[in-house]
């Protein structure tokens, strides 16, 4: 079973970010999915808002220079934690890391924890953390 969850979020995230496929990306969730980014108040249940989030603010900003390296990974009987981290520039806007802000052009470290929740042979939802300090002094907007 955990095996299962593991290979399903692998391929998720595969369609997500390597392949950059919508429809694909959302196949591999429930029929009332949510994505929650805590640091940029991102907040959107059901699969016409999560699919709008997808398709109309993240899959068309990700950056070409995108990389992520998995880090760690604890997974448990219905949930997948995993430590990312993210290396990309800012070359667009991206409204999911840096809200209202166009590209710096800057590059930004990213590491940032995911719990994603399973509901039965489908991704239920997912809830991203990370330090927005720590991205607004890369890109220049916050001293100190």
């Amino acid at each position: 079973m955990r095996e299962d969850l593991v290979k399903l979020w692998d391929e998720h995230v595969s369609k997500e970010f390597v392949k950059r496929d919508l429809d694909e990306t959302m196949a591999t969730m429930s029929d009332d999915p949510y994505i929650k980014i805590i640091p940029v108040n991102i907040d959107r249940r059901g699969k016409e808002a999560v699919r709008s989030f997808y398709g109309d603010i993240l899959i068309p900003s990700l950056p070409d220079d995108l990389h992520a390296t998995l880090l760690n990974r604890v997974i448990g009987d219905k949930h997948v934690v995993d430590e990312i981290r993210f290396s990309l520039t800012h070359s667009k806007r991206m409204d999911w890391l840096i809200p209202n802000v166009p590209a710096t052009n800057t590059r930004v470290e990213l590491d940032h924890i995911v719990v994603v929740e399973f509901s039965g042979d489908k991704v239920a939802g997912e809830t991203v953390y990370w330090d927005q300090a720590t991205v607004l002094r890369q890109v220049g907007l916050l001293k100190g």
